[in-house]
């Protein structure tokens, strides 16, 4: 077998597979149908080269370089299908029509008009083209410039990910573009590159490799073509080993075309078997090169101070990030007791409420227990103030000479936690807590690189605690500051609809015959029901509501709310939907009709008569590989909101409707329709012109994002 055969056949298989896995990924959409075509073409082409180089008579070379062109022709409008696909442009006739002339150009291969004849070179056969070829030439050039259009115009616009696919799929086209055109050579009659007396090397089957080494490196890391991979352990590495073979296998052949006859294919395959064995030993001695698996082997070899610096040092600089302090604390916890192999720690903080300090985490676990004994003006906090000192030795053999007695004092005190140091947690010098680390759980020394990083981490950890305790605060305030305005409005509002009823009550109690006054019993019954509708609002936005996730059609509830808008409407005000695709989107399908109805009941009461309220519904630009985004829009041509309302529309029991009766608002609608937003993961904005009118917007996900189940243990 030539090196050229194994590089045809090695890229055939690559692509076979590559084809197989965006099949099985997502078989059912239009990107996969393309790519289905393409990768068949690749297939189709790398078959016939296979045959073409090795050495087949005249007559069986003729019908194996028939198949080698019948790929090449259903290469471009396949790979510009794909791309048009990938991008999101629709161009359906074009692509028919071009499917069809390629069609055609296909069917002339049985006769002279595309292929007249076969040459051998000593490489192994090539086609002399027919009329019917140079055509085609021009159609491939002008599909290949629309290609990279297509994909530079879409990496322009793209950010983060979707960018990353792009560019890499970029990369992969103008590698075999060139590499094709390359291989027009030997078609225009070369057997020698011009005016170099140096033979024909064809490269594009090799450069084939290199494509699929991208594509599948795209897929597996950045989700190419909506294709989540998810291997196991043993597949993920077997997948590592098939990389480096392929790494190896190109730097082979690429080394066979330089010095031909140097290399027989004995001896390639046994160099690929090298390297092969080469890599699986590597990965079992050093796992942390393919990122799997047990490290103790490497650990006895190298010993562990680089690798847990590195992990140390990840760690610190990541902590930036956190916005939870428990996940905060469960990363450190595997931190110390995974990398520094501590034995025991403690993070004792301040309780704002009372003042007082608790043993807040514990390693082994241990209750929560306040120490009235430690205080802001205990030796341990006053070392640390008039010392500057950024850790405290706990243990004697680390202890340094000459010790003031304020240190022995704080070690002291401290000596029942059995710690071999402790280090301050401050913000702007006032200490609000303590780390206490124990000793290792080998019974190894601390080293001077262990405390360096210890002291660096538990700064950051100060600082992160410090900011996640005031954000909370905050909320704490604001949760009261919004309890105070809900008390003070509902108050407000129940007085004012209580007034009528308390008076018909007195009325009808004065009268000593039990009869009610006519005129005040209906406004009576009215604000009754006024106020359950009110104390239902709000029981609905102070509940903690789980949604009843299912698939439905978002188009047909937008269809049924208006609907219903339409049947409850107070005054004519045309409401339009404007041609609503299908739209599948996990939700609970009684909130977002709840959500739709309530933001139209709006529009239309802001509306003047004979006005239309418009509705909207577009899928976005795809921005993530797993689901699409829906944008519902609602615009009326109401008096709009004044600006400075339009910041505070969103906040519960704020209304612009202050006519004093069943009219009125009670500031909970909008705040609801957020919080059923909210509840889908999307995204909810309003922007609004005095005299111009109103626009609502929501953007909400085709999927839902699973969240961790939390497991609540028996013993609790």
């Amino acid at each position: 077998m030539k090196p050229l055969q194994i590089a045809t056949l090695a890229a055939m298989v690559v692509n076979v597979l590559i084809t197989l896995l965006v099949l099985r990924g997502s078989f059912r959409t239009k990107t996969a149908a393309a790519y289905a075509i393409w990768g068949a073409s690749l297939t189709l082409w790398n078959l016939g080269a296979y045959f073409a180089f090795g050495g087949v008579p005249h007559e069986e070379a003729r019908f194996w370089l028939q198949i080698l062109q019948l790929g090449v022709i259903f290469l471009p409008v396949s790979l510009l299908h794909l791309c048009l696909g990938v991008t999101g442009i629709e161009r359906p006739r074009l692509i028919a029509f071009l499917y069809v002339l390629h069609c055609g150009f296909a069917l002339s291969l049985s006769g002279t008009w595309f292929m007249q004849d076969v040459r051998h070179f000593p490489f192994g056969y090539w086609a002399v083209p027919g009329p019917l070829f140079w055509a085609y030439l021009g159609v491939y050039l002008g599909e290949n410039v629309g290609v990279f259009c297509v994909l530079y115009n879409a990496l322009q616009k793209a950010r983060g990910v979707r960018a990353t696919q792009l560019r890499l799929m970029l990369v992969a086209f103008v590698l075999l573009c060139l590499f094709g055109t390359h291989d027009l050579l030997p078609i225009l009659g070369y057997a020698e590159y011009p005016n170099t007396g140096t033979g024909f090397i064809p490269l594009s089957n090799l450069a084939a490799i290199f494509y699929g080494l991208i594509i599948a490196y795209s897929l597996l890391q950045h989700q190419f073509l909506d294709v989540h991979v998810r291997l196991s352990r043993a597949a993920a590495q077997t997948v590592r080993l098939f990389f480096v073979s392929l790494v190896g296998l190109i730097l082979l052949l690429a080394t066979t075309t330089l010095f031909p006859g140097h290399f027989t294919t004995v001896g390639l395959l046994a160099a690929l078997a090298i390297v092969l064995v080469s890599a699986t030993t590597a990965s079992i001695v050093f796992p942390r090169l393919f990122g799997k698996g047990d490290d103790n082997v490497e650990r006895r070899i190298l010993g562990d101070r680089f690798e847990y610096q590195d992990r140390v040092r990840g760690f610190i600089e990541n902590m930036a990030w956190y916005s939870d302090l428990e996940t905060m604390l469960n990363d450190l916890h595997e931190l110390l007791t995974g990398t520094f192999r501590i034995d025991s720690y403690r993070i004792i903080l301040r309780d704002e409420t009372n003042r007082l300090f608790t043993v807040f985490r514990a390693y082994p676990d241990e209750p929560p227990r306040q120490l009235p004994e430690l205080k802001v003006q205990s030796p341990v906090f006053q070392y640390f103030e008039w010392s500057k000192a950024e850790y405290l030795s706990l243990n004697a053999k680390y202890s340094r000479p000459g010790e003031r007695s304020i240190e022995k004092q704080s070690r002291e005190q401290l000596a029942g936690f059995d710690a071999e140091f402790a280090f301050p947690l401050t913000s702007q010098n006032e200490p609000f807590g303590i780390f206490l680390v124990g000793p290792k759980a080998s019974g190894d020394p601390f080293t001077a690189t262990d405390i360096t990083l210890l002291v660096a981490m538990v700064k950051n950890l100060s600082l992160m605690v410090n900011q996640i305790r005031l954000k909370t605060q905050i909320l704490h305030t604001q949760e009261l500051d919004l309890l105070g305005r809900m008390s003070r409005g509902m108050a407000h509002d129940l007085n004012n609809l209580l007034t009528p009823v308390w008076t018909l009550l007195q009325l009808s109690q004065e009268s000593g015959t039990g009869e009610c006054d006519t005129e005040l019993l209906p406004v009576a019954i009215r604000n009754i029901k006024t106020m359950r509708a009110y104390i239902r609002e709000a029981l609905f936005f102070s509940e903690h509501l789980r949604p009843e996730i299912g698939l439905c059609r978002l188009d047909l509830v937008i269809l049924h709310a208006v609907e219903l808008a339409r049947a409850s409407r107070s005054k004519f005000v045309e409401i339009a939907a404007d041609s609503l695709n299908e739209a599948l989107v996990e939700m609970d399908e009684v909130l977002v009709q709840r959500l739709i109805a309530n933001l139209i009941s709006n529009a239309i009461d802001a509306s003047v008569e004979g006005s239309i309220v418009r509705i909207h519904l577009e899928r976005l630009v795809k921005t993530e590989a797993n689901r699409d985004w829906f944008r519902l829009r609602i615009v009326d041509q109401g008096e709009g909101i004044a600006k400075e309302n339009l910041e505070r529309v969103l906040t519960p029991y704020f209304t612009t409707k202050n006519h004093g009766d069943e009219a009125r608002g009670f500031g909970l609608g909008l705040a609801i329709c957020r919080k059923i937003v909210n509840l889908h993961g999307g995204n909810l904005s309003i922007s609004s012109q005095l005299g111009r009118g109103t626009t609502v917007q929501i953007d909400l996900p085709s999927q839902q994002v699973q969240q961790p189940m939390t497991v609540v243990s028996d013993a609790a």
